[in-house]
């Protein structure tokens, strides 16, 4: 974590967000996105500390206050160290963005490795949990807190299902949608409002991480636009979400997807 700068009543009163995986892709495009808006901002990595930093250096540039903290999200012991230590870092927190997920490795079904299965609900489903439910007792009017927002970062392939391609993964953000509709419900009653932004295929890493680092190309012809996204067309969504033009709005499940 970036050494504690004390704060000062005027930064006191801009939004505090926590973005999951927030050194690259679609979770630096939110945080870059965020600090452009006037959100002080916690990002996480796993790995690749000098590239979080560097992402960091670039949101101070843009005027925001940043932490950066190494979690592992696969973790859950990693991942509840993440809330506490924005909570001293800033004294409070308004905003959490659930970004970081992994897909496993693309394949058929009976492929799929149940280990990598494991991880994949742990990172993409565990982690999200316990996360919101730090937020919920730091946010919710209920328990002493101000409110604030919650977006998942889910996936299209929620509703697809993804067949010949990473069923887990398609489950484990179905999943995530349903954390987004249930909570969405229990808590909107105490301030504190949770929706998901759904990216269809994007360019971003991921692709390659699971074995298929064309797949942006690939699906290209067979999306209505005739294109993958942009990690900044999915950021504007996020954005919105958190922001007083959403004030109304909870338990949505807004699809950026080119038309899929």
């Amino acid at each position: 974590m970036s050494d504690p700068i004390p704060s000062s009543p005027a930064a006191a009163r801009r939004p505090v967000t926590i973005v999951t995986g927030g050194s690259r892709g679609i979770g630096r495009a939110v945080a870059e996105r965020l600090a452009r808006d006037g959100h002080d901002l916690v990002i996480t990595y796993r790995e690749r500390a000098a590239d979080a930093e560097a992402v960091a250096d670039g949101l101070r540039a843009a005027g925001a206050d940043v932490a950066v903290l190494s979690a592992d999200l696969g973790d859950l012991a990693s991942t509840a160290t993440i809330f506490p230590a924005a909570i001293e870092r800033f004294g409070r927190v308004t905003g959490l963005v659930n970004n970081a997920g992994i897909t496993g490795r693309i394949g058929t079904f009976l492929e799929v490795d149940i280990e990598e299965s494991r991880e994949v609900f742990a990172v993409n489903d565990l982690a999200p949990i316990l996360l919101c439910q730090q937020a919920v007792e730091h946010m919710a009017t209920n328990r002493g807190g101000e409110g604030g927002a919650i977006v998942n970062v889910s996936s299209g392939a929620a509703t697809t299902g993804s067949a010949n391609t990473y069923i887990p993964y398609a489950m484990s953000k179905a999943a995530l949608d349903a954390l987004t509709t249930g909570l969405s419900k229990e808590y909107g009653p105490y301030g504190v409002r949770v929706n998901t932004v759904s990216p269809g295929t994007t360019h971003t890493e991921i692709h390659a991480a699971a074995g298929r680092p064309n797949a942006p190309e690939e699906r290209a012809p067979r999306i209505p636009m005739r294109r993958a996204g942009q990690p900044d067309e999915i950021a504007g969504a996020v954005a919105f979400l958190l922001g007083p033009d959403a004030s109304y709005i909870t338990g949505a499940i807004l699809r950026v997807a080119g038309g899929n």
